[in-house]
Formats: C-alpha cells, structure tokens, sequence
C-alpha cells in the first residue's frame, strides 16, 4: 500500500511541474524570443555551465579523495596484497589522468568555443597524425597496463608447491562457511555432496583413508608466514569467498573445484595494534556508544563493543540470509596455532563416535524390544511394536 501511494505522489508531482512549466511559458512577455533555435546569449550561458560544471567536477572529486580516502582498507595482510594494491593504484592513476585531461578539455572547448554568428566551425575530412596519435597513446598504456597486469595475475595464481602450502578446503552452503584441514597427510579426502549425512555435513567419502585426519571447524586459524592452498566447494548455489585484508576473492561454484593460494603476513594481535585499525574501532566505539543511548532510552538491547577480526565473506548476493555468511580467520603464530590444531577432532574420530552412538542406540532399542515380549509373553514382537522400531530407525 505504501508503494502505491509513493507512485501515485509521484505522478501527481510530475503533472504539477508539467502545468508550472506551461504557466511559465504563458507567462512570457509578447516580445520574448520563442525560438528554439539557440542564439548568442543561449551559446554563451551554456558555455558558462560547462565551466561551473567542470569546476564542480574537480571539486568533488578531490573531496571525496580527502574525506573518504580513509575507508581504503589498510596495509595488506598477504604476501601478494602490495602487488595487488600496485596494480590497482597504478589503474586509479592512469584513469584519473585521462579524466582530468579530456573532462578539463571537453568543457573548455565548449566555453572557449561557443557559437557566435560571426564564427564558423573548421571541419577536417581527416588528419592522420592526429588519428595516430589517439590511437597509438592508448594502444601501448592499456598494453603495457594488461601485460602488467598478467605478470601480477601469475604470480599471484601459480603456487609455489616446492614451498609445500598447507591445504585448506572451504566449504560454502546457504547460509555458512565450513573449513576442512587436510591433517597430517596434508591431503584431503575425497568428498561429494551424495554423502552428506548426520555429522558428516560435507559429504567426505569415509572410505577414503587419507579423510581420516582431516579436521572440520567452524573458525579458521592461519599460522603467519604459511603459504596456503584453498580449496573451494560449494553445496547448493554460486558464492564467492572474499578475503579484503588479504586481497583475495574467489568463486565458489557448485559441482568443481575451485583454488586460490595466499600467505598471511600479519597476525590478527598485529592489525589490530597497527594505527589504522586503533582509529577505526574508536570510530566505530564512539558511534556505538551514542546508539547505545538511544537504544536505552527506548528500552531495548544495547550494542556490543566492536573488536577486530578477519572475516571471510561471500560476496554474491547468494540467498535471504546471505548477510550471515561469515566466517572469523584468526592469524597467529606457528606454536599457537598448531596447539589450536591438537585440540580439534579429527573426522576418522568423530564418525567413529557417531557409529558408536548408532550402535548403542540400536543395542538399547533391541534390549527394550526383547523386554516387552517377555513381558507380553511372547517371542514375536507385536505389530505395533515393529511399527515403533522401524519409526525409530528411520529417524
């Protein structure tokens, strides 16, 4: 109802300034130039626009650098992020250059240039060297730009395996992330969705020993200096992992495989002890404690402090709770983080525990069946007491 009654605004709005448009019109002196051809003065104001506009342009443009500049992420967090910060500074210069140049030409050209009845345009059939020119300064920028940029793309993409990267595989399902660690083998199992069941909710192929040793978490550690390998699988639709602080992003698509290899170069404690990270959580603290006030004026729960973490996220708008996709990365030293390891259960042991628990639960079923027919006298287990057993096996 709300969304009809905006349009229905709207249209009445537009009417309004259709008819103030006509009383304008009408409203003209008899004398008043009605043409609608342009004439010098129409040249001249326009002209002025162009530069007021142009000016405008500039202003703004450097306004936003010096105020939002700040929202640029910090130092990166990986050993490739310099080169990818590079390429992209490189691109946001080479751009801006050309905007400034053509933009600042265009709308003087327009100025300088205006229509007068006493000029007349100079027009060109053609000019080659002109033509050239044009032509060639592009061609060898964006050359050199892409082959740059190709270099950076394979360093970035060929990993090193003579530095043997641990193996890591994210798992990605609406709405979730799951890692998988390869173990000791540094070698995943084989999994396919087909065998997703109970506890094994990635679907790794229990008859596959080197599964064994993998570990399943919720939480992903990374130990710094550690060249790693992810592996990406998704469960249902398109997602996209994306890694800001470590300038990382990769499409996670349903039914293959897809990788991306980084090293993590600053610990968590690390970045979030570095200036920029200490101004941005008194930003955000400020701004929470000024809600909070108003959330405790209203009675209802207040915020929690901000702290900083790593986070990997989707980046595809991948469902209705594709907000809740996040997954906390914490980067920490080699001892801390091979302790955290020794703590987490390995899948061999955890569907072990889960065997154990189905056979407890059939070996009790079956004591209680074998009790009620004693119990009714029989050795044949009523109907309705073979009904509750399958029921039960089912569940």
């Amino acid at each position: 109802m709300t969304v009809f009654l905006v349009i229905i605004v709207l249209a009445l709005l537009a009417v309004t300034g259709w008819q103030i448009s006509k009383i304008f019109q009408l409203s003209k002196r008899p004398d008043a130039d009605t043409s609608e051809v342009a004439n010098e003065k129409d040249n001249k104001l326009h002209g002025i626009l162009n530069l007021v506009f142009v000016i405008f342009l500039y202003v703004i443009t450097i306004y936003c650098f010096w105020e939002y500049g700040r929202f640029y992420l910090p130092e990166a967090a990986s050993d490739h992020g310099s080169e990818y910060d590079t390429l992209m500074f490189i691109s946001i210069a080479l751009i801006m250059v050309v905007q400034v140049i053509t933009q600042g030409l265009l709308h003087y050209f327009a100025y300088r240039y205006k229509g007068t009845k006493t000029r007349r345009a100079l027009f060109y059939a053609d000019n080659d060297k002109l033509e050239f020119i044009w032509t060639i300064i592009p061609v060898i920028v964006l050359a050199g730009l892409i082959i740059y940029g190709l270099f950076t793309w394979s360093d970035i993409m060929n990993i090193n395996e003579e530095e043997d990267p641990m193996v890591i595989e994210l798992y990605a399902y609406q709405f979730d992330w799951r890692a998988r660690y390869s173990g000791e083998d540094n070698t995943l199992g084989k999994a396919n969705v087909r065998f997703i069941e109970g506890l094994n909710q990635l679907g790794v192929d229990e008859s596959d020993s080197y599964g064994d040793d993998d570990k399943i978490v919720t939480e992903l550690h990374l130990p710094v200096g550690q060249p790693v390998v992810f592996k990406f699988r998704s469960q249902d639709v398109l997602h996209s992992a994306y890694f800001p602080f470590f300038r990382a992003q990769m499409n996670v698509v349903p039914g293959m495989i897809t990788q991306f290899g980084f090293t993590p170069t600053i610990t968590s404690e690390e970045m979030r002890e570095s200036e920029y990270m200490v101004d941005k959580v008194k930003s955000v603290n400020e701004e929470r404690n000024e809600r909070n006030k108003e959330l405790l004026a209203q009675g209802e729960p207040t915020l929690d402090s901000y702290e900083f973490d790593y986070f990997l996220l989707c980046n595809k708008i991948c469902g209705q709770a594709h907000y809740n996709m996040q997954m906390k990365i914490i980067v920490e030293s080699e001892e801390d983080f091979k302790a955290w390891m020794e703590e987490q259960p390995t899948f061999g042991s955890t569907m072990e525990d889960q065997n154990k628990d189905a056979d407890s639960t059939e070996d009790t079923n079956s004591d209680e069946e074998e009790s009620s027919q004693e119990e009714n006298g029989t050795d044949e287990p009523q109907e309705s007491d073979a009904v509750a057993v399958v029921d039960n096996e089912q569940n």
